[in-house]
């Protein structure tokens, strides 16, 4: 197996909360990041009022239903964004959120190389069934990212997100233990070439 916590473009990591902090105020003054990761309302927080977020999250310690990563790049060691899980052991299944903050980022494989690294995290390390996400429909480039590493689009719920004056529709998406297994070979055999 490969490094559990390090891709070929990213790593996940545990930052401090001021580190944290830091990247959080200034990723939800761009209010593109915040329309394409999340549903509710945009607001603004201060530095210090995340700060406490985060170290209250700290202090609860870890869950066995919640999992969250700092991502850096490899090559600059980078803080460009975040990856959060949220399991169902009933069930053995997740559900995944990832976002990244950096633009310079966007569009250059990194979104797709944090997924595959959380798929092998889910069903390796945690040896979950299912994993699912959902997106907003103005997101194509998230949609391309989650199909090129084997995400299904399993529906769609109709016009329930207003965004901008207008309904828009978030898409359900997932993939099961066994076709990320199939996928992994085949992006095993293509490595060794």
């Amino acid at each position: 197996m490969k490094e559990l916590f390090r891709g070929e473009l990213v790593r996940f990591t545990f930052e401090e909360p001021d580190v944290r902090a830091k990247a959080e105020v200034r990723w939800q003054r761009d209010t593109e990041f915040v329309r394409l990761a999340d549903s509710d309302p945009s607001q603004l927080s201060s530095e210090k009022k995340i700060k406490e977020w985060f170290d209250k999250q700290a202090e609860d310690g870890p869950r066995p239903e919640r999992y969250s990563f700092s991502v850096r790049t490899l090559d600059e060691d980078k803080h460009i964004g975040f990856l959060g899980l949220w399991v169902d052991l009933i069930h053995s299944e997740a559900w995944v959120g990832l976002a990244i903050g950096e633009r310079e980022f966007w569009s250059k494989g990194y979104g797709s190389n944090m997924m595959k690294l959380c798929l092998q995290y889910v069903f390796l390390e945690l040896g979950l069934e299912r994993l699912s996400l959902g997106l907003h429909e103005y997101n194509p480039r998230a949609l391309r990212s989650y199909e090129k590493c084997g995400f299904r689009l399993e529906g769609r719920t109709r016009k329930d997100v207003m965004r901008e004056g207008r309904r828009t529709d978030t898409l359900w998406m997932g993939i099961l233990r066994e076709e990320w297994l199939q996928l992994k070979t085949r992006w095993d055999a293509l490595a060794m070439r």
